[in-house]
């Protein structure tokens, strides 16, 4: 059976757009309707996914623009750097390509990011097209305007704030992912519940196995709910001034864990999912939810096979590393916690408190 495709708006006057959520949506000329006008359009990807999925997208696109080229560029974290952004403003400038051109980044996470950015700074900005590929990058990395690359010092510190003129979240795209890509998806599902809807939290405990088991119904909900509650909180706070600080729940230990151990090592979910843990025992430990709380937020992210130990590289290398977290103020690293189940708040923590923390949670 096929679900129906559903939208999503993200409210944000003449920056706003659509997220469109369905099956077969690279197959559908609607889902293609209203983009801007132009000469040409460049679809970037990566050599795993441009090889599946560039030559349906490229079919749509036709129609619409008299040259649709595609770029593949390497695949994984480890990429996600200046070399291969130029590479992305390489064929850009080779082609001619004109500051009308739409770029449409078809991939996970990294691909997002990096055509997001290379969009802002090309020709100094042109449009582009979010199309994730992952579940991760369908419930986060393409909603919101962030666009970054990594420097060795830290994850996404070089980027800017540039919102795609539409998301389109194919699920038959998910269809492809191996588990472990699964699992790391549903780190960035099962934070909406903590900061956000004590509700969904409970209905993502009882529908994990068909999350897992990629159900359609199931993930059509999560895809949802998720993008309902990331577009309330951007349009309430596009630039992270405030309130959107709490999507980055798990984020500032779960970005250690990944510049520490080097990009790619571990998927962005793991970090993620190993950082909530983190994150919640601190809320505990701060005597804001209770053990049971914590041990609770702790199953379920070990249920979805998720690493809830990190690796141990010592707690004054953790908060070396967090004090480049871009939440930092003044050298004082701030926290996402769990005030209370389905609300969140950024604050600090005392240095003593998060290295017991960390001993805690690392093997």
């Amino acid at each position: 059976m096929t679900i129906p495709s559903v939208g999503v708006p993200i409210e944000l006057g003449e920056r706003g757009y659509d997220i469109l959520i369905g099956q077969g949506l690279l197959g559908r000329a609607e889902a293609f309707d209203g983009l801007p006008r132009a000469a040409a359009a460049l679809i970037v990807s990566n050599t795993t996914v441009g090889p599946r999925y560039a030559a349906a997208l490229a079919a749509a696109l036709r129609g619409r623009y008299a040259r649709v080229e595609v770029l593949e560029l390497p695949d994984g974290e480890a990429h996600k750097d200046w070399l291969t952004l130029n590479r992305v403003f390489d064929a850009l400038l080779a082609g001619g390509f004109d500051r009308k051109t739409v770029l449409f980044a078809l991939g996970g996470g990294v691909v997002g990011d990096l055509t997001g950015f290379a969009a802002a700074c090309y020709m100094r900005g042109v449009p582009f097209v979010q199309v994730p590929t992952t579940l991760l990058a369908q419930v986060d990395s393409s909603v919101g305007g962030k666009t970054a690359i990594n420097h060795p010092l830290g994850k996404n510190m070089i980027g800017a704030f540039h919102q795609p003129v539409r998301v389109i979240a194919d699920l038959d795209t998910l269809s492809s992912l191996p588990p472990r890509e699964v699992s790391a998806g549903l780190a960035e599902v099962i934070k909406y519940g903590p900061i956000a809807d004590d509700g969904f939290l409970a209905w993502i405990e009882q529908h994990l196995d068909d999350l897992m088991a990629l159900d359609p119904a199931a993930l059509s909900h999560a895809v949802r709910r998720s993008c309902e509650i990331k577009a309330e909180v951007v349009a309430q706070d596009e630039r992270e001034s405030g309130l959107r600080a709490i999507l980055n729940f798990g984020h500032t230990f779960g970005h250690a864990i990944e510049t520490g151990l080097g990009y790619g090592e571990w998927l962005h979910g793991e970090a993620v999912g190993c950082g909530m843990v983190m994150a919640v025992e601190l809320s505990a430990r701060l005597g804001l939810v209770d053990a049971a709380y914590a041990q609770r937020l702790t199953a379920l992210i070990r249920r979805a096979r998720l690493p809830v130990q990190g690796p141990s590289f010592g707690a004054a290398r953790y908060l070396e590393l967090m004090r480049h977290d871009k939440k930092a103020d003044g050298g004082e690293i701030r926290f996402v916690v769990i005030e209370s189940p389905g609300r969140a708040a950024v604050r600090p923590a005392p240095d003593a408190l998060v290295a017991e923390v960390i001993d805690a949670c690392t093997r």
